[in-house]
């Protein structure tokens, strides 16, 4: 049986896999937030979303770099940057989190959100809710299995379907909002003026909006040409990204006006309402699934090429390597995942871990980028396709804004930071197993 995965994937396959990560349900609810904490200021409001997406844009460079040395490779993305970059040990720890809460809490987050929007077409009691929820999760493990072409066809699909649904809803509140969504606030409505503190908050806010761009680095071992390809796409994308958060946000705008939108819980249920009517709620409804099915569809194609990585360096479980003979996928990492994924759907368990541990995973993409560094060091000879523009300041100012918010989580949550702590380092002992029987085998 092979063990090699076969490249079938393009730039624009790569693209719009950066767009189906990133966009979930973010754009949908974070722009009142980040607009209340910026004094509904618009200016700052906007420069907070151009801010957040030029910090990921940096990020998106310094792992272009990187794609584009680790391409040739065993695939495995930031996993591989990390363990080329400061050793097995710190990779493991990302993979052993990403498998069993980030990963897989992702898929379960999205596909029972995605199940819980679908009450707004016909009503279902909490067991038909799981009952959908994890037939998303099985048709998408279906799909992944029977091919990484057929999958990123549906993928494109997804993604293009969402994006189409966003910039055509901006398109209607263009034209037809007022600016004050017919009314005005209608309740006790008091502005806080913006102050640094509130700025940074929603910096942060923001960043959790566009985080997933760098999901698509896990793929790379299936690119086509990762070396030119897998650069243009996570650039692109993110740039696309940062176009149409921008264009959506002052589109929420024009339907409702600043005060509306700062004071909204629902900003894109409401925009649309306002200009279209509360019978069109089933129009955000329907783009919020598209949008969570392709960012969760996303995810179970690239998360499984990490644990596949991960096996075929001797740490994780050996079976995971195997790819499937006709199909040409990592079929048993991608059934272990979405397996796992199930258990956390039904369980109900995955928002609270998601919670403990996800501002951790910050902090390994900052390794991910201070990696670029470290491989300039050690590796100053290696052929690198794509450099970094204006190194080293680029991977330097994205490891700072990791830095900061690992930091402000840790001293805002402590007692779910040492949780979250705890949950990655239970991994050690893990580790140290694996990698005895690795080298008893070498």
């Amino acid at each position: 049986m092979s063990d090699t995965l076969a490249r079938t994937l393009g730039t624009r396959d790569l693209t719009l896999l950066v767009i189906g990560n990133v966009i979930g349900s973010g754009i949908f609810l974070v722009p009142a937030s980040v607009l209340a904490q910026s004094g509904e200021s618009v200016p700052i409001a906007m420069g907070v979303w151009l801010v957040g997406g030029i910090l990921s844009l940096l990020g998106a460079l310094s792992y272009a770099e990187l794609g584009a040395m680790e391409g040739t490779g065993s695939g495995g993305g930031l996993y591989a940057f990390i363990r080329d970059g400061f050793g097995a040990f710190p990779a493991f720890l990302y993979g052993w989190t990403l498998f069993f809460v980030i990963g897989a809490g992702t898929i379960a987050t999205l596909s029972v959100a995605a199940a819980n929007y679908m009450t707004q077409f016909t009503p279902m009691t909490a067991l038909q809710k799981d009952i959908v929820a994890v037939t998303l999760i099985v048709v998408m493990a279906v799909i992944n299995v029977r091919g990484t072409r057929g999958s990123a066809s549906v993928q494109n699909v997804a993604t293009a379907i969402k994006v189409i649904a966003i910039l055509g809803m901006s398109a209607v509140m263009f034209v037809l909002g007022d600016g004050d969504g017919g009314g005005g606030v209608t309740t006790a409505h008091v502005v806080t003026p913006a102050s640094v503190s509130g700025v940074g908050l929603s910096i942060i806010s923001v960043l959790w909006a566009y985080e997933g761009w760098q999901y698509v680095t896990f793929i790379s071992a299936e690119a086509k040409d990762p070396q030119r390809s897998l650069p243009k796409a996570i650039t692109l994308g993110t740039v696309l990204l940062i176009v149409i958060y921008l264009v959506a946000n002052f589109a929420y705008l024009a339907a409702l006006g600043p005060a509306r939108v700062a004071a909204s819980e629902r900003v894109a249920g409401e925009a649309v309402a306002a200009v279209m009517g509360p019978a069109a709620g089933w129009v955000i409804a329907a783009a919020i699934i598209v949008a969570m099915y392709s960012a969760a569809h996303s995810t179970v194609i690239t998360v499984p090429r990490v644990y596949y990585a991960m096996a075929r360096d001797g740490l994780f479980f050996s079976r995971l390597t195997e790819v499937h003979p006709r199909y040409g996928t990592p079929s048993l990492a991608i059934l272990t995942s979405c397996a796992w994924a199930i258990v956390l759907a039904l369980s109900g368990t995955f928002e609270q871990l998601l919670t403990y541990v996800v501002f951790i995973g910050w902090m390994f993409y900052a390794l991910g980028a201070a990696a670029v560094i470290a491989l300039r060091i050690k590796r100053p000879d290696a052929v690198r396709p794509f450099r970094v523009p204006f190194y080293p300041l680029t991977p330097v100012l994205f490891v700072l804004a990791g830095a900061v918010i690992v930091i402000n989580t840790v001293v805002t949550q402590p007692r779910d930071s040492a949780i979250g702590i705890a949950v990655v380092l239970a991994g050690a002992p893990a580790y140290v197993i694996w990698k005895r029987r690795r080298d008893k085998k070498q």
